[in-house]
């Protein structure tokens, strides 16, 4: 049980995509009803996933095919906060070797930055989830960063739900690249703080009044309690009830589906 204010008065939620509201294609339960909830009470909402590879234009065909009514503002990818990084912290990077897909290399170049054909062009190399990777990907990312490159990792998730199973994530890739250079990339993406502060500036909500709803406890959870935030786990993802009882690592709140979610908002249960 929750020590802080309780669930009912919560004024804004970051929620995560895959695992929450939809799993590969396929829409979880209750995405229209907790959507037409969170607009009736007025609590403002950004999706701010880890996944790196859609767009914010297929984000929201994915997540509005499920029953969501998100708004381009709601959308907040690894991607787009990894590409808003190098441009902030990093000014001296002009050309990235991206190993991803559509959703990374469109933030990186709506950020003005030049994609790396080779490891010699680059000056970061920026890793995502990869459906397509080959050996000569990460031959040419080895290359680069043991030449100095900045090594950064739109998120760490070494797994990912699909419809047909848990599946390779860009941790992945990031570890046999970290095998290959010894060295450990700087990760964006949740746990990592920058994610969630760039989620919380879009929301403009208090941070103890505002909640992260996930399916990991390792990046949702973990992240959100590290920036101050409330956390609600979901079980229709990637942690299960098992796992939960497992570790010390807890949730403000559990619930089984976002059904069982809305049902303690519309009693004020917390």
């Amino acid at each position: 049980m929750s020590t802080g204010p309780p669930l009912a008065d919560l004024r804004g939620v970051i929620l995560d995509m895959d695992g929450v509201l939809i799993r590969g294609r396929a829409a979880l339960p209750g995405v229209q009803e907790f959507f037409r909830l969170l607009r009736a009470r007025e609590i403002s909402l950004v999706i701010a996933s880890n996944n790196s590879t859609p767009t914010i234009e297929q984000v929201l065909e994915r997540v509005n095919a499920a029953g969501a009514d998100a708004r381009p503002r709601e959308i907040l990818t690894s991607s787009q906060a990894t590409a808003d990084y190098i441009k902030e912290h990093l000014p001296v990077v002009h050309s990235v070797y991206a190993i991803g897909e559509e959703g990374l290399s469109a933030a990186l170049e709506a950020d003005g930055l030049e994609l790396a054909g080779n490891h010699r062009q680059a000056e970061a190399v920026v890793v995502g989830m990869c459906r397509s990777l080959t050996w000569e990907m990460l031959v040419e990312a080895t290359l680069a960063i043991r030449a100095g490159a900045h090594f950064i990792g739109t998120n760490p998730d070494r797994t990912f739900p699909s419809e047909i199973g848990i599946i390779p994530g860009a941790g992945s890739i990031l570890a046999a690249l970290q095998a290959a250079t010894d060295r450990e990339p700087l990760i964006i993406g949740k746990p990592a703080p920058y994610l969630f502060r760039a989620a919380l500036a879009r929301l403009g909500t208090p941070a103890e009044l505002t909640a992260v709803v996930g399916d990991r406890l390792e990046t949702d959870i973990l992240g959100g309690h590290n920036v101050g935030l409330r956390t609600i786990l979901v079980l229709t993802g990637v942690t299960s009830a098992s796992q939960l009882s497992g570790t010390r690592l807890r949730p403000d709140w559990t619930f089984d589906d976002l059904p069982a979610l809305c049902r303690a908002l519309e009693r004020g249960a917390g």
